[in-house]
């Protein structure tokens, strides 16, 4: 059975998607770009600040599921700029401390002009 996954304490999905979906014990995250939950507006200019912002948006959305960053297994994450990359993850290191499997990369561009998105796979018991 898959299940969907919302928080009103995430951004709604911006498209035809969802914040997440569980199948089993597994729950699959959409990305998560840095927008204000409350407004949908993005936060942040430099990418410190946007990566804060997008853990907290996950943070939420795996809270919703019943779970936390201790179970994310894997994250993917996407960047604007490569060169943010030491930035970006002095922050989500201060989130994510068990050290899942990872791919990280740049990309052209991020929807609403986003300086960074994260998804994850996370397990819940």
């Amino acid at each position: 059975m898959i299940k969907t996954v919302s928080t009103p304490s995430a951004p709604a999905a911006i498209g035809p998607y969802s914040q997440a979906k569980q199948t089993g014990n597994l729950l699959f995250t959409s990305g998560q770009i840095p927008l204000d939950p409350a407004t949908g507006t993005l936060v942040g200019t430099e990418i410190r600040a946007q990566t804060e912002q997008v853990m907290k948006n996950l943070g939420e959305v795996l809270k919703a599921a019943g779970t936390d960053f201790d179970h994310v297994v894997k994250t993917t994450c996407f960047l604007a700029d490569i060169a943010d990359f030491a930035a970006f993850n002095e922050v989500y290191a201060s989130f994510i401390t068990s050290a899942p499997a990872r791919s990280c990369f740049a990309v052209k561009a991020l929807p609403k002009g986003a300086l960074v998105e994260v998804e994850v796979i996370a397990e819940v018991e």
